[in-house]
């Protein structure tokens, strides 16, 4: 079993979770509220934002040069493949993004972009590369098992359509093809110390589904 295979088979019932939770699953049913959406839009932008930042210093801490261009190519992604499609979906929900930059930052949106930054900036290339990770990959088999369901809403299909897609696919077999070059030359503490990186994003990820679908915000 490669390290990814292994890291995985690790987080098999969050996944599970996250396919199950109705945001994820409204995406295809025609159930999810295009306000619910909207929230979940602009809790995106926010995190985006850290992400592609968490992305470049993972790419500073790279053992290669090649490595290193990699996630600088992906931090770059971010902006324009990404927070470009939030930019044409806000319309075709009759969402007025100058509404949504109104939205402050939620608290699960604060904690899982303040672990993202404190993990890549003082852990090792390592426990950056296993932090970031999740983002990608649930996205893609979120993204995967939806485009097998189809929506019965267009504009939810867009989405689904950039996440389930070959381009995003390929983006994301390059992060897993060097977390199994990355793994074989790690300590036992060092891969342990990872790994609880990797869970901890994962939860994250169904966390930040699940803040959207209750439109979070700070109770005081």
């Amino acid at each position: 079993m490669t390290w990814s295979q292994n890291l995985w088979s690790g987080i098999e019932p969050i996944f599970a979770a996250t396919l199950e939770h109705p945001f994820v699953r409204g995406l295809t049913d025609g159930s999810l509220d295009s306000e619910v959406f909207g929230h979940y839009v602009a809790q995106d932008v926010y995190y985006l934002r850290e992400y592609a930042r968490a992305l470049a210093v993972v790419g500073a801490k790279a053992p290669t040069l090649a490595d290193t261009a990699v996630f600088t190519r992906h931090a770059a992604d971010v902006f324009d493949v990404e927070l470009g499609l939030h930019t044409t979906l806000l319309p075709e929900l009759g969402l007025d993004p100058a509404l949504l930059a109104q939205i402050p930052v939620a608290p699960t949106t604060r904690a899982y972009t303040s672990y993202l930054i404190a993990t890549v900036y003082s852990g090792t290339f390592a426990d950056g590369l296993a932090a970031v990770l999740p983002c990608y990959w649930i996205y893609a088999r979120v993204g995967e098992a939806l485009l097998a369901r189809g929506s019965t809403d267009a504009r939810y299909q867009k989405w689904i359509d950039t996440y389930g897609g070959e381009e995003f696919a390929d983006t994301v077999a390059e992060v897993v093809a060097l977390t199994d070059r990355v793994g074989p030359t790690l300590t036992q503490a060092d891969e342990s110390a990872a790994r609880e990186h990797f869970t901890t994003t994962s939860r994250y990820e169904w966390m930040f589904f699940d803040a959207a679908y209750r439109r979070e915000a700070w109770p005081v």
